[in-house]
């Protein structure tokens, strides 16, 4: 077997902070010792003009989370946060006036007449508020079971009638119950953001949220990690966390280009395409990404590539619909020339949908197994067709697995990396000019030798094609049967 390599590939998998919380009913306690009162006992509701003072603090009804000011690790600021009540380590997951600290312990937190939340410091001044557009006769504040800090107008629980709630703001904390997302009529956006460091909860450089623009996808741009408590061990335990490796990175091998973690060097242009600037790439820097070798024009013999066991690219230039299928989608995009790439939206329960492409692709990984499928547009001198036009034994519209007209089958890069182990110097053979030769054993048993292209013996698509062609043409008992290749 002939092996021709087409590794595509940036990913960057993410997971975010999960904490967990015990749901429960909600009591309301009032105690009003003078026109503006101070909390005494553990309550979790203060009326107009109460004030919550430092070192006071609200407590939800079950017990779940706690109010109050608070100072992170080293600093001495003070902030109005929420945290969990119930474990050991102060973990807080909601924090008011990060961007603007008390600097000693006077800080107050006050439900006013403008039916707002405030944190003001020892001389009066605001320092946070929330926002409401709508009135109430009886504003009050309440810190819910959920985590949720919500103000309503008198005992109204109806959270479609709340003024202003807590979840609306998120900072760096997904509690169950939050959304992330943009309200289109609003204009609210809800999102995740990381502190600025231990010390400082003020919104970091590195931000979670969900991108409009194109297919939704949820984006994050650092390193993050998904925490679950551990009651047995009093901890939080790391279950899943990101990037794994390199390849992870986002655009590290800009546009139209190739990542593969178990390649040197992990970077390279797909097929079809070349580097934009050659110097670039002597020096490890593939932040230009590739170009086309041929421009797309939008003529008669354009069609697709199929590639196999990728992550999706990046989907802000993207377009979808729900009820079109495959072939109906390939149309759509053939007959629009600014469309690249297209897929099935829904690879569930049989594939379903449509999702298209336009302009350049970037943020995509191969993977050895499993991924899923993009059909990617190419001028006609790519496709691989025979003379006649027809789709022919080389053809890249072939599906992986199949045969047209008893002709030379085409094997999926995943299988063929399995049967040799990646390749594994182990089951080396040789080297000849065209590239390694490999051992290998395929599911059924049947051993093969594997031929692979290699990017530096200076030979192309055309070489790879012509040399296929004219050993499956060759019949000898002293020559082993080609079985098939790999493009």
């Amino acid at each position: 077997m002939f092996v021709e390599i087409l590794n595509i590939g940036l990913i960057v998998e993410i997971s975010i902070l999960l904490q967990g919380i015990i749901m429960g009913a909600l009591t309301v306690t009032l105690v009003i010792l003078f026109s503006i009162s101070r909390i005494s006992v553990a309550v979790d509701t203060i009326a107009l003009n109460q004030v919550v003072r430092d070192g006071e603090t609200l407590i939800s009804a079950c017990g779940s989370f706690e109010q109050g000011f608070f100072s992170p690790a080293n600093s001495s600021r003070r902030y109005l946060g929420i945290w969990f009540k119930k474990l050991s380590i102060m973990t807080v997951v909601w924090v008011a006036n990060k961007e603007m600290p008390v600097t000693d312990s006077l800080g107050v937190l006050k439900v006013t007449d403008q039916r707002t939340l405030a944190v003001l410091n020892g001389n009066d001044t605001f320092l946070w508020s929330s926002n409401s557009t709508r009135s109430a006769r009886n504003p009050t504040a309440q810190l819910l079971d959920s985590g949720n800090l919500v103000i309503k107008d008198g005992n109204g629980d109806n959270p479609e009638n709340f003024l202003w709630r807590s979840f609306d703001y998120l900072c760096n904390t997904l509690l169950a119950g939050t959304k992330l997302g943009r309200n289109t009529v609003t204009g609210l956006d809800r999102y995740l953001s990381a502190w600025k460091s231990r010390d400082d909860p003020s919104e970091g450089d590195f931000t979670y949220r969900l991108d409009p623009s194109g297919y939704l996808q949820l984006l994050l741009w650092e390193e993050s990690a998904a925490l679950n408590w551990i009651d047995r061990t009093i901890d939080w335990n790391i279950y899943s966390s990101a990037p794994k490796d390199d390849c992870d990175s986002y655009g590290l091998c800009g546009v139209h280009g190739s990542c593969n973690i178990n390649r040197f060097p992990k970077c390279e242009c797909r097929k079809g395409f070349m580097p934009k600037f050659q110097n670039d790439l002597d020096k490890a820097d593939w932040s230009n990404g590739c170009v086309r070798s041929s421009t797309l024009d939008c003529q008669k013999g354009e069609g697709f590539v199929k590639f196999s066991g990728v992550k999706l690219p990046d989907k802000r230039k993207s377009w979808f619909n729900r009820s079109m299928d495959l072939k109906e989608c390939e149309a759509v995009c053939l007959s629009n020339c600014s469309c690249t790439a297209y897929t099935n939206l829904d690879i569930r329960d049989g594939e379903s949908g449509c999702l298209l492409w336009f302009g350049d692709l970037i943020d995509i990984k191969e993977f050895n197994e499993n991924g899923q499928e993009i059909y990617e547009r190419m001028v006609a001198s790519e496709l691989g067709t025979n003379e006649s036009g027809k789709k022919g034994r080389m053809g890249y519209n072939l599906e992986v697995g199949q045969k047209e007209d008893g002709q030379l089958q085409l094997f999926d890069f995943a299988i063929v990396s399995r049967a040799t182990d990646n390749f594994l110097f182990h089951n080396k053979l040789g080297r000849g000019g065209f590239g390694l030769l490999c051992k290998g054993m395929l599911q059924d048993g049947q051993e093969i030798a594997v031929k692979r292209l290699s990017k530096g013996s200076g030979q192309g698509l055309t070489e790879f094609k012509n040399e296929v062609t004219y050993i499956a043409k060759l019949q000898h008992w002293n020559l082993v049967r080609l079985l098939g290749c790999c493009i």
